[in-house]
């Protein structure tokens, strides 16, 4: 008898799981050897996380490391928009926000899922279908490598909307591009588009994703066709400005977006996967993940606590504000914070609302 070394046995309601038969170098399905297939389920909220996917998320990976058939995992999220943007900025406002002895508890699932990525018997393969932003961008991180469609963004949200990247960016961004450019995203959240994110080392691989009369182009929206600019700036992968942007928009209406390139560039990672010793493949990420590991254990009961406690005061003020405020204003004012903080006005009613995008 085999034994089962799975926590319990689950119906996955807000995510997919799915396992889907090895190809080998052919082409052709391989009996008995799966990929398995974590996919997020909420498109219409960019498939930002809620509290009930971060669990099912946890025990997919488990289920899938320990299931002795699977050879890899594919972590990805439903439709062409997004990977996943987060944590589900509606259920943070609207439960966690001045909840910070509930949000502690939220993360400490968050800390889970990040953990199940990083100790995954199997190599875990994270299709970027969409955006990855924020939350999002340090799951992806945590996976062991990242192939991504060419209209996929990359970057943090944290500072912007009342908290900071430490679910993952803080420990695993510097690793992949260095302390600058980490400093940078991290703090500023300008995102980085795909082939800036390849050029970076943030991603293994890049593939067009947008159809124009039946043929794969390059995201128009940023500069693919050139190097430098008049000033000898390096302007390859950045997003068009001025008529060259007004002209992409208008190519852009004009194609179809068609994820089939990115499919065929993650199976033949799969494949490549299958054709390795296992134990010797599991040792060797293990070994590169311990890098991830060093700062992810240093920090993220500290970090935990701190974002707990966050969520009181600049937490609350950031989550509301991009959950109540109009499509166009969602962002806490941060001219008045600052002028009020300078007065040394402590975090009240009032300093939540004075700063809030909803007026009365």
């Amino acid at each position: 008898m085999i034994v089962s070394h799975n926590i319990t046995e689950i119906e996955y309601k807000d995510i997919l799981f799915e396992k889907r038969p090895c190809l080998d170098n052919s082409g052709n399905p391989i009996e008995g050897l799966y990929n398995a297939w974590i996919i997020l389920d909420n498109p219409g909220q960019f498939n930002s996380y809620t509290t009930q996917a971060v669990k099912e998320v946890i025990l997919a990976f488990r289920e899938a490391s320990n299931d002795r058939s699977v050879v890899a995992i594919v972590f990805t999220a439903v439709g062409d928009k997004a990977f996943c943007t987060g944590g589900n900025t509606k259920e943070y406002a609207e439960y966690y926000a001045g909840n910070p002895q509930e949000y502690k508890q939220y993360m400490r699932l968050f800390c889970d899922m990040v953990s199940g990525i990083l100790m995954s018997d199997k190599p875990v393969i994270n299709r970027v279908n969409g955006m990855r932003i924020g939350g999002g961008q340090e799951i992806g991180m945590a996976c062991d490598f990242s192939i991504a469609q060419d209209l996929a963004r990359f970057g943090q949200a944290g500072p912007k909307h009342g908290s900071a990247p430490d679910g993952g960016s803080t420990d695993f961004l510097h690793l992949y591009v260095g302390v600058e450019l980490a400093m940078y995203s991290c703090t500023v959240c300008d995102p980085w588009s795909a082939h800036e994110a390849s050029r970076y080392g943030l991603v293994s691989e890049i593939v067009p994703a947008l159809k124009v009369n039946g043929e794969f182009i390059p995201n128009p929206m940023v500069y693919t066709n050139k190097w430098l600019n008049e000033k000898g700036n390096i302007i390859y992968g950045t997003p068009k400005t001025g008529e060259d942007k007004a002209q992409a928009k208008e190519l852009l209406k004009s194609g179809e977006v068609d994820l089939s390139l990115l499919d065929d560039a993650v199976e033949k990672m799969c494949t490549k996967l299958l054709y390795l010793m296992p134990n010797c493949l599991s040792k060797t990420i293990n070994s590169i993940r311990k890098k991830k590991l060093e700062h992810w254990d240093k920090n993220k009961e500290s970090n935990r606590e701190w974002l707990a406690l966050n969520m009181m005061t600049e937490g609350k003020a950031g989550f509301r504000a991009f959950n109540d405020g109009p499509h166009e204003n969602r962002e806490a004012d941060f001219i008045k914070l600052r002028q009020l903080l300078a007065e040394g006005r402590g975090w009240d009613d009032d300093m939540q609302k004075a700063i809030s995008p909803v007026q009365d």
